[in-house]
């Protein structure tokens, strides 16, 4: 069953975040740009060591105040980001800077490091394909990389870090041997990743697309082949300032990353350039199969003209012959003959038939 169409506000909706209402306001001004999709913030705290590990929901932020200068790894994720009290009560418990706030709350950042000093600020998006409507949904996620401590932002429940969750619970891997970089790391790690699966499966639509191509396009394959193309320039929109951002990151002399985390830091970005690649070349095949469409449809129109051009050609001497012995003059000498009506068809069916056999040999049908 085909995807139901978009409509083109929803499409731009995702591209171009509203922000006419923040406008004329001075920097460092929180207003939250982005869809509101929860009814409460839900903050969780997760602090760790190789020893212990303690896991639990907050009820206001205030309850993360005394783990800021706890020597144990602590990681406070923050679902919505609706609630600017929040924000700012924990800006200014982390010395948050105010522009970075500005950043957390405004949902169509793109990807980017930034060095604050005592802190790294990161955002980029997170991405999740939806097999019902078979588009990509976007969204953002922030990171604050202090000392024994990462701040994660995000806009709503639900998320690609699970697998890490479970690994600091059971004390899998070197993560709980590790400090707050190498624990970014798996986070960032964990985002990219998702893409590949994404990419799996708009690699399956794409295959499948191309088969419809081949076999029996309609209208409705030309409508599926603009909405994949919509999907491309969102999914290379979100994916290429990636690139430079983890590139930044790992080129950082910032004493918050480890010399060990940055071999990392370097898998991530390979990886982001396999992602990248796979992108372009999907919206190249894209591209392409426009063209096939099109040229699909003007080939099967084509066949219809050979066939009808045929057809009329074949009747031209038969209706030239049925004109002039429908003209009723009393001097021709044929309407007096006896046997002239069955030579007539006699002729008129050779032909027809030496025509049709002609054609053939010159394979024009």
């Amino acid at each position: 069953m085909k995807a139901k169409p978009k409509t083109r506000k929803k499409v731009r909706s995702r591209l171009v975040k509203r922000q006419s209402h923040k406008s004329g306001l001075p920097p460092g001004t929180l207003v939250h740009v982005g869809d509101q999709m929860m009814d409460h913030v839900r903050m969780t705290l997760l602090d760790y060591d190789e020893e212990r590990f303690d896991e639990r929901q907050l009820e206001r932020i205030e309850d993360a105040y005394p783990y800021k200068a706890s020597p144990t790894v602590t990681w406070l994720n923050i679902d919505g980001l609706h609630d600017i009290s929040v924000i700012e009560k924990l800006g200014k418990q982390f010395c948050l800077h105010g522009l970075t706030l500005e950043d957390i709350v405004h949902t169509g950042q793109r990807a980017k490091v930034e060095d604050m000093d005592t802190y790294l600020f990161v955002v980029l998006r997170m991405l999740t394909y939806s097999e019902e409507t078979r588009t990509v949904q976007s969204e953002q996620v922030s990171f604050i990389l202090g000392d024994h401590m990462v701040l994660s932002f995000q806009e709503t429940v639900g998320d690609v870090f699970d697998p890490i969750r479970d690994r600091l619970r059971h004390a899998k891997g070197r993560v709980r041997k590790c400090g707050a970089d190498y624990l970014l790391y798996t986070l960032l790690d964990a985002i990219v990743d998702n893409y590949f699966d994404i990419l799996e499966k708009i690699g399956e639509h794409v295959e499948a697309l191309e088969e419809e191509l081949v076999t029996a396009p309609d209208e409705g394959t030309l409508h599926e082949i603009h909405e994949l193309k919509r999907e491309m320039i969102f999914l290379r929109k979100s994916v290429w300032p990636l690139r430079e951002m983890i590139n930044s990151l790992e080129r950082s002399e910032s004493v918050l990353i480890e010399k060990s985390t940055i071999v990392y830091l370097r898998d991530v970005y390979d990886h982001t350039i396999q992602v990248i690649d796979t992108v372009e070349s999907f919206r190249d095949m894209v591209s392409g199969m426009l063209d096939i469409y099109l040229s699909s449809i003007s080939n099967r129109m084509n066949a219809v003209m050979k066939v009808l051009t045929v057809i009329a050609t074949l009747f031209i001497p038969l209706t030239f012959l049925a004109g002039v012995y429908g003209m009723n003059f009393k001097n021709m000498p044929e309407i007096g003959w006896k046997y002239s009506y069955a030579g007539f068809w006699l002729i008129t069916l050779g032909i027809l038939v030496s025509m049709v056999i002609y054609f053939k040999r010159k394979k024009w049908f």
